[in-house]
């Protein structure tokens, strides 16, 4: 039905198309175009659209059971904490139905584990450009200014330093006592794909642990094998104090998981937290066929080279190109950032049948699901070049327009 006025609130810009179903990397809109989807859903459908494996647990749950509450034990929940702690080390979970959702109860364990240690104001160290969620207390902690304008007052308690510099963490810990916990990304994806320098991580964890800080990962976007191992911080073989989950966690079921281990595991107890979805069986069913598909398939292995794959080819297509400035990637996480604005190229894009995204206005985010294969790659950086080529003419001409009026 076409509305003459939608009745969605508009907060998000759409483009002009709508899709009825998908398979693996393609979707089809309603009027019968392909698309290769290169942005899963912002990072969520890791395993593509339609995955057989995902799509038969969730059928085969809804047809027993969808909701009791966590008033009650639910065996589906149980299953996958237990997946998720013996794939991460972690100790215990929390579960809710978003990032924003799993960034909210670390900042409450965070907060908790201060007033346990006696501190009556305790202070979260953040970043510049970060992203952690909508909800006030996420927003807070969010380094874009842009999104926190017309929602203040905003939530107290955090302490803001820049991204990928351990001597502006000292200089924290130097000069305040108040401070608990790092909530950190590691990689920045809604700033532009921006990935920190080798050892960083570790660095975070080895100053966290001189100061008694919680080292509190955000993977809401890098985890369940983005990056290629199945969870960002593995790359660096540390391990955090609290671990934030969601988007690819259930392939498009929504569903948040908030990962602690030693004390932090102990900071919330009965009646301190809650979620009336919070990991239903419905949910979990689904993460739990996500992590088996996974491993069954051989998908991390597959991201790390189809990724380097796309890098490399990315690289030789677009060196030398009109305002190509660099290209940042792990894994089936790239980002190609220009020197002009390209907000305007998913809309170009998606009459080659591509689907791209660009955040930050300058920074061509790649986000495709990890079952891409070297073809489909292929496919992607030539639908890509033609893309960019039909927007640097759109962008000359217009140039050249302003120019003479």
């Amino acid at each position: 039905m076409i509305y003459p006025r939608s009745p969605v609130m508009e907060t998000y810009s759409r483009l002009p198309v709508s899709f009825t179903h998908g398979d693996g990397v393609w979707l089809w809109s309603a009027d019968g175009r392909r698309f290769l989807d290169a942005i899963a859903g912002i990072a969520v459908c890791n395993l593509g659209h339609a995955h057989p494996g995902v799509t038969q647990a969730i059928c085969e749950q809804a047809s027993r059971l969808l909701h009791t509450s966590n008033l009650f034990l639910i065996d589906a929940q149980q299953r996958l904490a237990a997946e998720l702690c013996n794939l991460s080390g972690m100790d215990n979970v929390f579960f809710g139905n978003s990032g924003a959702e799993a960034n909210e109860a670390a900042i409450k364990i965070a907060r908790r584990h201060g007033h346990l240690l006696g501190i009556k104001n305790p202070a979260i160290v953040v970043m510049e450009n970060s992203f952690h969620g909508r909800t006030l207390a996420t927003l807070a902690a969010t380094g874009n200014r842009k999104v926190q304008a017309g929602f203040e007052p905003l939530v107290q308690g955090f302490v803001r330093t820049p991204y990928n510099d351990i001597e502006a963490l000292i200089k924290v810990a130097d000069s305040r006592s108040d401070v608990v916990a790092i909530l950190v990304e590691p990689i920045q994806g809604e700033a532009g794909v921006i990935i920190p320098s080798a050892g960083y991580l570790r660095a975070l964890r080895e100053l966290c642990d001189e100061q008694g800080w919680l080292l509190m990962l955000d993977e809401v976007q890098t985890g369940i094998g983005r990056t290629g191992p199945m969870f960002a911080f593995q790359s660096e073989a540390i391990k955090p104090d609290v671990l934030t989950l969601a988007k690819a966690l259930g392939n498009g079921v929504p569903i948040g998981a908030c990962l602690a281990s030693g004390d932090a595991a102990t900071a919330l107890g009965i009646g301190s937290h809650g979620s009336t979805f919070g990991g239903n069986p419905l949910a979990c069913a689904a993460a739990s066929a996500v992590l088996s598909a996974i491993e069954d398939e051989n998908l991390l292995p597959q991201a790390t080279s189809v990724g380097a794959q796309l890098a490399a080819a990315l690289e030789d297509v677009f060196a030398g190109f009109p305002g190509f400035i660099e290209l940042r990637s792990r894994g089936l996480m790239l980002g190609l950032e220009f020197a002009h604005d390209c907000t305007a190229l998913p809309r170009i894009a998606l009459d080659q049948g591509l689907l791209v995204n660009v955040t930050s206005k300058r920074v061509v985010r790649l986000l495709p699901p990890l079952v891409l294969t070297e073809e489909e790659a292929d496919l992607l950086v030539h639908k890509l070049r033609i893309t960019l080529g039909l927007f640097y003419d759109a962008e000359v001409k217009r140039s050249e327009a302003s120019k003479q009026t």
